[in-house]
């Protein structure tokens, strides 16, 4: 076991926690000090590598989060908004920095971190992926040097699992058009089209939600303009970017002052 930070990770038995333990556990740079689950979950009190289906590793699945994370340096945690901020508040007490890559959190939500990174380090993403940040760059400044005659989508897929739309990407990358375009998100989203809408009104940025099967996360961002189109894409065939991703904001958190971080800032490309 490395004798690096010790990282917490929370919603342990999902996709994304299993992901992470495995990330967390082959590095050399970090160890496995906690593994939080629900009250009530069936893996409560197991041995968190045979709940995977491996071998013990001596690192017990609990429902004390309060516990694990006072002896914990990092918490990573994709679990849900109400759970998110729960955590936040814990990691504030303990000092720990908190690695956010939970989606579907509201505005409100995010306004509700701010007091936890008065005292901790938040580092927050849509997406935790180097591909997914440059994308956001990159549609940040084609968005900047084209005007309302190109009619701007978001277009996501992802599993048949999923439980929010448009995902956490596709905003983190409509935020960065409106951004590029100098207007807010909120007054030129449009991810409500059914039945008759009417024309597209200009100017607007269109999501479009895919859900199937077993894709790990597909975005493309599209400028439409009579007689031409630009599509900016990125494609994601192994949960294992994000994992490694969120380990890296997690080590690069410990050498910073508290305060709310995301990705960008992690990559030195804010």
């Amino acid at each position: 076991m490395s004798n690096g930070p010790g990282i917490v990770i929370t919603g342990a038995s999902g996709r994304m926690g299993q992901m992470l333990i495995k990330t967390v556990l082959d590095s050399d740079r970090a160890h496995l000090a906690g593994a939080i689950e629900r009250q009530g979950h069936d893996w409560v009190g197991r041995d968190v590598g045979e709940a995977m289906g491996g071998t013990a590793n001596g690192v017990i699945v609990t429902d004390d989060a309060l516990e694990a994370i006072s002896k914990a340096q990092v918490v990573i945690d994709f679990t849900a908004p109400a759970a998110t901020l729960a955590f936040a508040a814990l990691c504030a007490q303990a000092r720990a920095v908190h690695v956010i890559g939970t989606t579907g959190m509201t505005d409100d939500d995010i306004a509700n971190l701010e007091p936890a990174s008065r005292h901790a380090v938040i580092v927050r993403a849509g997406n935790m992926s180097l591909g997914v940040n440059l994308l956001t760059q990159l549609t940040k400044k084609v968005a900047a040097a084209l005007d309302e005659d190109f009619d701007i989508e978001v277009i996501e897929a992802h599993h048949h699992h999923k439980v929010d739309a448009p995902s956490g990407t596709a905003l983190m990358l409509g935020e960065a058009a409106a951004e590029g375009r100098g207007v807010a998100l909120k007054d030129v989203s449009d991810s409500g089209r059914d039945g008759i809408t009417g024309a597209r009104r200009r100017g607007d940025i269109g999501f479009s939600a895919i859900r199937g099967g077993d894709i790990v996360g597909e975005h493309d961002v599209l400028f439409a303009a009579p007689g031409e189109r630009i599509v900016l894409r990125h494609m994601a065939t192994d949960r294992g970017i994000f994992a490694r991703g969120a380990l890296k904001a997690a080590l690069w958190g410990l050498d910073q002052s508290p305060g709310h971080y995301d990705m960008l800032d992690v990559l030195g490309l804010s």
